[in-house]
């Protein structure tokens, strides 16, 4: 796992970027992602949002998503993907509001903490699925080829 320091030190060899990358995003051991947009979710419902960060991961690294500890005191739960190495674009996240009250997250909310970690050795390929180079909420795409 990537502490604060190495972090940017993968920022400034590019094999991390974020954009639009924000100094108070950064934690000791990842980085909030904020939402794009509000999104309101209903008790028992479920929402897609992206990110408004951009990510791009090099060969070495891949990340993974936790929502954030305030919003699941609040019943907000997440179902999330592993971030390749390779993977560009903004990350489409599915929330579910487990609790009785719906929730609002605003836009440029922090949702998610990405942590990063490094791997052995770099893989054979890096990521090129249907989601490469997501721009805002990308639905489901497993039925096309």
């Amino acid at each position: 796992m990537l502490s604060d320091e190495e972090i940017i030190e993968h920022l400034k060899n590019g094999e991390i970027k974020i954009t639009p990358f924000e100094t108070s995003c950064l934690n000791p051991a990842g980085y909030d992602l904020r939402s794009s947009s509000e999104v309101n979710i209903k008790p028992k419902q479920y929402e897609l949002t992206a990110t408004l960060e951009t990510v791009e991961l090099g060969l070495k690294v891949t990340g993974s998503l936790h929502i954030r500890s305030s919003l699941a005191r609040e019943g907000i739960v997440g179902s999330f993907a592993v971030v390749d190495p390779g993977f560009r674009g903004q990350l489409t996240l599915n929330l579910h509001n487990a609790g009785e009250k719906e929730i609002t997250i605003k836009e440029g909310e922090p949702i998610v903490q990405i942590v990063f970690h490094k791997l052995g050795s770099p893989p054979k390929k890096g990521y090129s699925g249907l989601y490469q180079n997501s721009i805002g909420i990308v639905p489901s795409k497993r039925h096309k080829s």
